[in-house]
């Protein structure tokens, strides 16, 4: 198992990349949010020599807007990953599984070379999913052992933990095979 990190606004610019293969980093929420840490964390990811995903924050409503939001602010570099947030917002709404399946499929027309995968809690994966859509790869949620994620489901990352960051690990074999993944976008 690989090891990374996702990180948003709530955490700092300048985290720990020891021992981390790969990072997601929270680029843009909606159809006109912006982390303001975006330019910092993504820096910080690239010094390491770091595989660099970015997260868009999935709101119910116009998925053509959001894509266009997310793709035009992600810094994107080739051998990036994109990956779709999908929870609850913080306004107690969330995207329907159709809207999340239609956001998947316009973000990986938009961005060919790019991997493109599901991020989501394993309750959103059990009890409000209806399609299993997840792109290029489920991105599972889920506080256990980390690589034990409670899914019957094939996954490519797991986040185990959010104390006292998001971790997460990743079923590659090594950095080789993670690279060649997602450069065969």
């Amino acid at each position: 198992m690989l090891h990374g990190v996702d990180v948003s606004s709530y955490q700092p610019a300048s985290y720990d990349t020891d021992g981390l293969s790969f990072v997601f980093v929270k680029a843009t929420e909606g159809r006109t949010y912006t982390s303001p840490k975006l330019t910092d964390q993504t820096k910080r990811a690239r010094d390491a020599g770091l595989v660099v995903g970015f997260y868009h924050f999935l709101w119910p409503g116009d998925l053509t807007a959001q894509a266009e939001h997310f793709l035009g602010e992600a810094p994107l570099r080739p051998g990036d990953v994109l990956a779709v947030d999908w929870e609850t917002t913080g306004g107690g709404t969330r995207a329907s599984a159709a809207e999340k399946d239609r956001f998947l499929r316009e973000v990986k027309e938009r961005a060919q070379d790019h991997r493109v995968v599901l991020y989501c809690n394993r309750d959103f994966w059990l009890n409000v999913d209806t399609t299993s859509e997840a792109g290029d790869g489920l991105w599972i949620a889920d506080y256990v052992t980390a690589g034990e994620p409670r899914v019957e489901a094939a996954w490519r990352f797991h986040q185990y933990t959010d104390d006292p960051l998001d971790r997460n690990v990743a079923d590659f074999a090594d950095e080789a095979a993670l690279r060649e993944w997602v450069e065969g976008a």
